[in-house]
């Protein structure tokens, strides 16, 4: 299958994990090969090290989330105590626990 180039003038912070990494991939390509000037290589790994950023910011991300995963469905109480319909619903509503009105503005993940 192709690989479709990313779009240079699109934002590194809206670039998918798999675009940027393409990105990545030709700026290399091209480093390695080609017989750039230095001014043009120095560009080319300045685009690349932002490109490497926008990767390793989604890959922390996965993983944060893979985290979150894993503590939630190892937590005992939370498997035993709570019944699975209770779990799925928005508790981070107000009527969700009238009696826990200061807790409100916190940000609850679940």
């Amino acid at each position: 299958m192709a690989r479709r180039k990313p779009d240079p003038d699109q934002n590194n912070s809206t670039l998918s994990f798999e675009d940027a990494l393409a990105g990545l991939e030709s700026i290399v390509e091209a480093m390695e090969h080609e017989q750039l000037p230095l001014e043009e290589l120095v560009a080319c790994y300045e685009k690349g090290s932002l490109l490497l950023d926008r990767c390793e910011s989604v890959l922390q991300s996965a993983r944060n989330r893979i985290e979150l995963i894993t503590l939630r469905d190892k937590d005992p109480i939370e498997s035993t105590e709570v019944p699975a319909a209770a779990r799925s619903t928005d508790i981070s509503s107000p009527s969700a626990d009238p009696d826990d009105s200061d807790d409100n503005d916190d940000i609850r993940l679940f």
